[in-house]
């Protein structure tokens, strides 16, 4: 992280657009106790609705949950949402896009599924996400030996199956295993909305809390754009910078957005917290 967050701010002010990519879990919200906690933030709902009505601010909210509860916990017309990192989005317009066939991955899912639901059956600390394109096993609230063992024994089964080579990814994280399309991958996803959208004069500024935003950074950062960081701690990262919690970011996009939307208004400082 080498630069400083007012050095990117006066930058982004300077540019006649900005393109706006976000993660919600994290970023946008705080983490929800479990994947299927699906209770919009009035909060962020307010401010997303300001920003999609800024003219010159395209709002992309990229997030790992599946679509449908991306629409739910972000209610708000006009912006662009994608689920599963960016497999089934919603375009501004309402024109719903699949990038992968659902026929050419569900069947598979459909035979690790049960192997999974057998390995964490009656152990505390466990939830099983099935997003329809992925599958997610989830271990924050298990013990670390038991959550190492069982993630190991939930990889030995995808290996098992032989999945198609080219067809399938796994992503990993802290106690955090999933299997999925290929293209269930935010820095893809990110790159095919820039080259089917080119927006002229436009800035991008992408946000986001884990590993999997990293993947998304690079390809921000190699387009002239910025990539911050939601973090309570300095840990290593390829971003620009680090904002603290979600409520630094929420601070944050009031500020661009008082740069964007009013230039008579003093934008508000990006402030690390």
């Amino acid at each position: 992280m080498n630069h400083p967050l007012a050095e990117i701010e006066a930058r982004l002010r300077q540019a006649e657009r900005l393109r706006l990519f976000l993660d919600y879990d994290g970023t946008l919200a705080d983490l929800a106790p479990t994947p299927d906690h699906v209770e919009p933030d009035p909060a962020v709902v307010t401010l997303i609705e300001r920003l999609a009505r800024a003219s010159s601010i395209r709002v992309a909210i990229i997030s790992g949950r599946r679509l449908a509860h991306v629409e739910r916990l972000v209610p708000v017309d006009g912006i662009l949402l994608a689920g599963t990192y960016g497999v089934e989005l919603r375009m501004p317009t309402g024109q719903r896009v699949e990038r992968v066939a659902y026929g050419a991955i569900r069947p598979h899912l459909e035979r690790i599924k049960p192997r999974w639901e057998r390995l964490i059956e009656g152990r505390e600390g466990f939830f099983l996400e099935d997003k329809d394109w992925s599958l997610a096993l989830h271990a924050r609230y298990a013990g670390d030996d038991e959550a190492g063992e069982t993630l190991d024994a939930a990889r030995n089964v995808l290996e098992a199956f032989s999945l198609p080579p080219g067809t399938f990814r796994v992503l990993g994280g802290h106690k955090f295993l999933e299997v999925g399309p290929k293209l269930a991958h935010k820095g893809k996803t990110v790159a095919y909305l820039l080259d089917r959208d080119p927006l002229l004069g436009a800035v991008a500024l992408y946000l986001g809390d884990d590993d999997k935003d990293e993947e998304a950074f690079g390809v921000v950062q190699d387009r002239g754009g910025w990539a911050i960081l939601v973090s309570d701690s300095d840990r290593s990262t390829s971003a620009d910078a680090r904002l603290g919690s979600p409520q630094a970011v929420r601070r944050c996009l009031g500020g661009l957005l008082s740069s964007f939307s009013s230039p008579e208004l003093s934008p508000l400082p990006i402030r690390h917290s």
